[in-house]
């Protein structure tokens, strides 16, 4: 079972790509991009967001990669 940190909200399954909203969330791209295109808030809080710029998580990309490495997936 993966960490709850690497599963997106949205689609609830692993991340591959993970990206930060601007709630300081992080989402899979292609959902939050789907999300984005139809909203103009948050999905974990509901709260308008400022901007719609996704920043790429690099850490937690490179911590998902270490944590499938670690139990063959």
């Amino acid at each position: 079972e993966p960490p709850a940190d690497f599963i997106c909200p949205i689609t609830t399954e692993l991340m591959s790509d993970p990206v930060m909203a601007a709630d300081g969330h992080s989402y899979e791209r292609s959902a939050i991009e789907r999300w984005l295109a139809t909203k103009s808030t948050s999905p974990m809080t509901g709260e308008a967001l400022v901007q719609s710029f996704l920043a790429p998580n690099h850490t937690l990309r490179r911590q998902i990669r270490e944590w499938e490495e670690a139990n063959a997936c």
